[in-house]
């Protein structure tokens, strides 16, 4: 876990150092998506902390650069990196396809199953409410969500 920790904010770094930033400054935005990773998982499950941590330093690097073309610092033009965050053609079309099959695997859930599932992963409700709506306890609700999440993960495997 600490070898891949390492590897991941060394890669945020690289990112941020890709988009312009000293190494200084690089490390100084790791360390506040670090800070601000784990006020957040106080209250919040974090799925993939290292793709938080990655959003948060560049969506960070992003609000530095605004601050300090507002404050007036001179900024020339061919020193502007642009970030075209926006996803590729191919990287659309394979999101659709992701998609389209997600759609399927989530159709062959059985009927409890997929509205379990769907409660908690799409409307966001507590497992006690589920378990409340459908009749059942806590702990088959999180049966029910875990075999689902198998389920899709063994479906999805290769897309």
């Amino acid at each position: 876990m600490a070898m891949n920790l390492k590897l991941t904010l060394a890669t945020i770094r690289a990112a941020l150092q890709r988009r312009g930033n000293s190494a200084h400054d690089a490390e100084d935005l790791v360390q506040e998506a670090w800070v601000r990773l784990a006020c957040y998982e106080r209250e919040q499950v974090v799925v993939q902390p290292e793709a938080f941590m990655m959003r948060t330093a560049l969506n960070l690097s992003i609000d530095a650069h605004r601050a300090r073309v507002t404050r007036g610092e001179e900024v020339l033009a061919e020193d502007v990196v642009l970030i075209d965050l926006g996803p590729t053609a191919e990287g659309a079309v394979l999101a659709k396809e992701r998609l389209a099959r997600l759609s399927v695997g989530i159709s062959r859930l059985n009927e409890t199953t997929r509205s379990i599932f769907l409660s908690h992963r799409i409307d966001g409700l507590p497992y006690s409410e589920i378990a409340q709506a459908h009749g059942v306890s806590i702990t088959t609700v999180h049966k029910h969500v875990a075999r689902a999440t198998l389920q899709l993960t063994t479906w999805m495997e290769g897309w």
